[in-house]
């Protein structure tokens, strides 16, 4: 017997959050009608079952446990159909943290080997920059602490 659209719905909540526009494709793929759809986000929102900002702070704390950096963040982010600016409330540039999971990976990554030339030294910034990392923060690692740059 085939699920109902709701069903699918929560379905796919109850495994992990969504933003409203992945939710929207899901459904989408699965050949629901469009006003179902529309039907089911307006009855989710309502009963706080689906929600933005919930699925960007989730997001944002998982992708930061797995060492990626703010500006990759929100890139991701936007891709989910999350508003930039819903992004940047979530997202605390200034929070030493983000300096400390740079550290972590860059660590992760080389060690204590120090980079023998420029080229290698470009090669770890791409690393990082690649990572989320902003290229001033980049440049400035050898000086906020430990790490030999």
């Amino acid at each position: 017997m085939p699920k109902s659209i709701t069903e699918v719905a929560v379905s796919c909540l109850a495994r992990r959050e969504h933003s409203e526009h992945e939710l929207r494709r899901k459904l989408s793929q699965k050949s629901f009608d469009a006003q179902d759809i529309d039907r089911v986000i307006v009855q989710l929102i309502e009963n706080n079952l689906l929600s933005d900002e919930r699925f960007t702070e989730s997001y944002i704390n998982m992708r930061k446990q797995r060492g990626y950096g703010p500006v990759r963040i929100i890139q991701e982010l936007r891709e989910r159909g999350i508003d930039e600016s819903l992004a940047r409330d979530f997202i605390d540039h200034n929070n030493p943290e983000w300096h400390d999971i740079m550290r972590q990976q860059y660590r992760k990554k080389y060690a204590d080997i120090a980079a023998s030339d420029y080229a290698e030294k470009a090669k770890r910034a791409r690393f990082l920059q690649t990572r989320g990392f902003p290229l001033d923060w980049v440049l400035n690692l050898d000086s906020m602490g430990d790490t030999e740059y």
